[in-house]
């Protein structure tokens, strides 16, 4: 298994995130963007991964060379991003967003497949290869956000399209994984999503990622608000990640002893708890450090569980397009209604019940877990 050039990969990607998240509503706050504007400029980031992924998953599954793809959509997410330098008006960036977004969304579904496929039968340790990906968030989201302090929400702009950079080069060194059993499974796409436990785990992804909305969105803003500087907010979201690294470093050990039902709801239960803790207690810093240890569960623990499961259920020729599902109906739908609804509720009942409401979503994920997911075996056909 190619370890290091498939964590690199995942290094950039995710430090890209860790620079873009966090900070791309502050940018967006620096250029006069009201609230409804910023959750509606970001929900156009989360928006493309309804389609782009779709789009890319079923190409990569008819033709193969997989990792070719990748390296094409990150190469056009580069020239697509450099458009961000050439106007500051809101439909120009919304355009700009949108083009660059619909490459950039379209790697990484892809390259989960590459990267279980590289492991084979020991895809329970996928998150010894993911937690570089946090390690590169959290270089970039506390590096960030103290040169923003000395330097000015201007300076992001630079960072971020460096880091697109370097995600195209790193992913020029990852060979393609071996394609393993294509005859296996014969079912359609269609006929897998029929079966109830598959409809209700991606439900509960689109929730889950819905119920991050104002955290992906706000976060920083709430914050800073409260007189966080911005050095500690990047401080902040970087303990989330310490967190969540701890989570994978123990994942392929929990994962066969607790099984992928018990982990998804107790995750979904310390999301909950996690956002009530934000919207109540924004000025405790010691409840707020808490809270942000809850990332362990909230994205951590939650994450594992849904890569694991969804590889489980869809196979062979379906794998792709199984990743691409996730990733456009969680990230894409959910992460879309979440930036959306979070910009409006912000403006018209403030940021507690914003959160909050953040809450009573990821609870109604736990009621759909609890009454709708079930512990399956490896084998698609079990019942």
């Amino acid at each position: 298994m190619p370890y290091w050039r498939l964590s690199a990969f995942y290094l950039f990607y995710f430090a890209s995130l860790g620079a873009l998240i966090p900070y791309w509503s502050l940018y967006l706050k620096g250029l006069g963007f009201s609230a409804i504007e910023i959750g509606e400029l970001i929900a156009i980031l989360m928006a493309t991964k309804l389609v782009a992924p779709n789009v890319w998953g079923w190409i990569a599954d008819h033709i193969g060379h997989r990792m070719a793809i990748i390296r094409l959509a990150s190469l056009l997410s580069v020239v697509a991003f450099a458009g961000v330098f050439f106007g500051q008006g809101f439909w120009w960036l919304a355009l700009v967003m949108a083009v660059f977004s619909f490459f950039w969304n379209a790697s990484l579904p892809q390259f989960e497949v590459t990267t279980l496929s590289h492991l084979g039968d020991s895809t329970h340790r996928y998150s010894t290869v993911r937690l570089w990906g946090s390690i590169g968030f959290i270089l970039t989201v506390v590096g960030v956000g103290e040169l923003l302090g000395a330097r000015g929400t201007d300076s992001l702009l630079p960072v971020l399209m460096m880091l697109f950079l370097f995600i195209w080069v790193s992913s020029l060194a990852v060979p393609d994984g071996s394609v393993k059993s294509l005859h296996v499974d014969h079912r359609s796409l269609r006929q897998v999503l029929a079966r109830k436990e598959v409809a209700a785990l991606l439900l509960v992804c689109l929730l889950m990622q819905a119920s991050h909305g104002p955290y992906y969105t706000f976060f920083t803003i709430y914050m800073e608000g409260h007189g966080y500087s911005r050095g500690l907010i990047g401080q902040l979201w970087a303990l989330g990640v310490v967190a969540e690294i701890g989570v994978f470093l123990v994942m392929h050990r929990w994962l066969p002893r607790f099984g992928p039902r018990k982990l998804l709801l107790a995750s979904l239960a310390l999301t909950t708890v996690r956002w009530i803790l934000i919207a109540a207690f924004p000025d405790y810093l010691t409840i707020i450090l808490f809270a942000q240890i809850l990332h362990a569960a909230s994205f951590g623990v939650y994450h594992a569980v849904a890569i694991h499961l969804i590889h489980a259920f869809f196979v062979g020729r379906l794998a792709g397009r199984g990743q691409a599902l996730y990733s456009s109906l969680s990230f894409g739908a959910g992460g879309a209604l979440g930036s959306l609804a979070s910009g409006y509720l912000w403006s018209s009942s403030g940021p507690q019940s914003t959160f909050l409401m953040a809450a009573a979503v990821s609870l109604v994920a736990l009621v759909v877990t609890w009454c709708f997911v079930y512990e399956r075996s490896r084998s698609p056909d079990a019942a």
